[in-house]
């Protein structure tokens, strides 16, 4: 298998949360936790706003010479198993914002290392503003009255979520996945409901008209994928890609750059079986092609097994469709 990298959702156990995963594994590796702050989305009950940007609790194990061993962050998607209506745990919250780039202009100042009552406060010095605290949220106004940002007590057991993600693995991809889980295993963490496991391969590999083409066409087939790998269907923001990117792979096309402009008009997005959109340069972040569809496990040798009939499916599908083509 190539250069891979996993993202496996897990839920700890009641009692417990993805910090003491982080902790139990930068032991057993002799290294450190460092804690930082996690971007991520969820829906919005308050009228005229559709979503909240959100900052939430995460933490890096890095080992003894510095390396990143793992990432541990948390998972909008995992509700199933939780208590809505349990306590906040003291300690953990989150910062929201209705606009990405105030959140960005939050998280540049914000030391997640502070607590929910000082995490604002030089991002308040930034506005000129103070943070006011009600009924247990901590506001953050400008001086006109519109609100920065929020600190508020996260809600209903959003500790336990851990969404662990490794590194790119450039080899023994089984026996550094069962590396971390097995920790993951002792310590009782489970899948939770609505589990899938990710795979992140090199995008700059697919950024290539036959690739790309090889790529649509082989994740076109949904139904066979899902019942191939065992797709959770409890599994939340998979999809199948748009229509009218299937039929614009199958046209001819002079170079990747033609392609992918025009792959990029189309409605491409990450919550899908695969996300393409970082293949095709729309979106920021690590530059990987993500398959979704690999259902939930703490097993880290089935995941690598898994991983590699993936991966050696994909490349059957492009030999036979260079085949087809002479």
């Amino acid at each position: 298998m190539p250069r891979t990298g996993f993202e496996v959702e897990l839920l700890a156990p009641r009692g417990a949360s993805r910090l003491d995963l982080a902790v139990d594994l930068a032991r057993r590796c002799g290294g450190r936790v460092v804690r930082r702050f996690h971007v991520d989305t969820e829906s919005s009950a308050t009228p005229g706003v559709r979503a909240f940007w959100h900052l939430t609790p995460a933490f890096d194990v890095v080992d003894d010479a510095g390396n990143l061993r793992c990432s541990l962050v948390d998972d909008t998607t995992i509700v199933a198993d939780l208590d809505a209506s349990a306590p906040a745990r003291p300690g953990w919250f989150r910062v929201l914002s209705d606009d990405p780039r105030l959140l960005r202009l939050v998280l540049r100042y914000a030391d997640p290392a502070e607590g929910i009552g000082s995490v604002l406060t030089p991002v308040a010095a930034v506005f000129g503003s103070q943070v006011v605290e009600v009924a247990g949220v901590h506001r953050l106004d400008d001086s006109a009255g519109a609100t920065i940002a929020l600190a508020a007590p996260l809600p209903g057991e959003r500790e336990r979520p851990c969404e662990l993600v490794t590194p790119p693995f450039t080899d023994r991809h089984d026996e550094r996945l069962e590396e971390l889980l097995a920790a993951a295993r002792d310590l009782g963490f489970s899948v939770p409901r609505e589990a899938a496991v990710h795979v992140n391969l090199d995008a700059a590999g697919f950024r290539d008209v036959a690739r790309f083409r090889q790529v649509v066409e082989f994740f076109a087939a949904r139904e066979d994928l899902h019942r191939r790998f065992a797709t959770n269907p409890h599994c939340r923001r998979l999809g199948p890609l748009p229509a009218d990117l299937v039929d614009l792979v199958g046209r001819d096309w002079p170079d990747w750059e033609s392609l992918r402009a025009a792959a990029a008009r189309t409605a491409v997005t990450k919550y899908a079986d695969v996300d393409v959109t970082r293949v095709l340069r729309v979106r920021p972040g690590p530059d990987v092609l993500e398959v979704r569809l690999l259902p939930g496990s703490v097993d880290g040798v089935a995941i690598a097994r898994q991983a590699a009939q993936l991966w050696g499916s994909l490349r059957s599908a492009g030999r036979s469709a260079g085949r087809s083509t002479r």
